[in-house]
């Protein structure tokens, strides 16, 4: 690329894309111009024609995708539409003719499905949303789905988390080519994280699977839901039913494919969640949830988000922000 060429950043757009898919990335490479990048941001879609976006919303595209010149960077957006149908082929040759010719190809949340349908994602790592990463793993076994991170990066091909991981990717993406000091002031106007700590797993909805089909195993984990503050050792559990404590460990792992010490740490770690977001302090939520320590629920959330009950709590105790005095 020439020095003085600005890098085309171009938006694959489609009907029902999801809008803050598009708007979300591209304000961060409008703001990085501020800063001193040079980025042109395109909207293509597969026949040129405007489409309405996921809010009723009208966007107006630059182009056709075979009527644009190759990017520097092609991203594709998310929607809703593809996640449980087929993707349709006239969108996933939108995806792959152009990616053929960019220097780097990404997506943002659910568009993975549309990269994977066009077989950019074969024998790669990638993500999307926390809700659909096993859908994206059962559709496209090739594809190397890593259900926590925010966005994933294998060679020339970038995959983001849900919505708002696109911003997070597109900083990546600035990072990367102006270096973190420009990417860092994007980041503070804008008011978000340079680099946000723990997997998606954190904004995840607590668990919900479907009950066993087992009547002895449901017997035992209703127990648990019902007081997770009780006395649930392995041993415990296994006198509820008369069984040995190897056999109730096989039922666990032939239906849940946990342990039982592990699925009672689920349940207490879905109840001081709830807690936490509640208001009650991280003793609280810990006495009331049934871990034994605050120490315990500690390991737990570090286990399970890489951030502490505190930092959780700060993050998504409330939405109401300072109030002024």
């Amino acid at each position: 690329m020439h020095p003085s060429a600005p890098r085309r950043i171009a938006f694959l757009v489609y009907e029902g894309v999801t809008l803050l898919d598009v708007a979300g990335p591209a304000e961060v490479f409008t703001e990085a111009n501020r800063f001193g990048a040079d980025y042109r941001i395109v909207l293509v879609s597969p026949t040129g024609e405007d489409v309405r976006s996921n809010l009723g919303v009208t966007v107006a595209v630059d182009g056709a995708v075979a009527d644009e010149p190759a990017p520097d960077t092609y991203l594709v957006a998310g929607s809703g539409l593809h996640v449980r149908t087929s993707v349709p082929p006239e969108l996933a040759d939108a995806a792959r003719v152009p990616a053929a010719g960019a220097r780097r190809v990404g997506s943002i949340c659910t568009g993975a499905f549309i990269l994977a349908a066009a077989g950019l994602l074969d024998g790669k790592r990638a993500t999307t949303h926390w809700k659909v990463t096993h859908e994206l793993a059962t559709r496209y076994p090739t594809c190397r789905v890593e259900p926590d991170a925010i966005h994933v990066r294998d060679g020339s091909t970038y995959t983001s988390a849900g919505v708002t991981a696109g911003i997070d990717l597109a900083l990546a993406l600035v990072e990367e080519d102006h270096g973190a000091d420009l990417a860092r002031d994007v980041a503070r106007a804008l008011v978000v994280y340079m680099q946000r700590s723990g997997g998606q797993s954190q904004f995840s909805a607590p668990l919900q699977g479907p009950p066993p089909r087992s009547p002895d195993l449901r017997t035992v984990t209703d127990l648990v839901t019902a007081n997770p503050q009780g006395r649930h050792s392995l041993g415990d559990l296994a006198g509820h039913l008369n069984v040995s404590t190897r056999q109730l460990s096989r039922l666990f792992h032939d239906e849940l494919a946990t342990t039982p010490a592990r699925y009672v740490e689920s349940i207490r770690f879905d109840m001081a969640r709830a807690l936490l977001d509640q208001g009650h302090t991280a003793t609280q939520a810990a006495a009331r949830a049934g871990f034994p320590s605050y120490e315990s629920m500690r390991r737990a959330f570090a286990r399970k988000l890489s951030i502490s009950p505190a930092a959780y709590q700060r993050r998504f105790g409330t939405a109401r922000g300072i109030d002024a005095e």
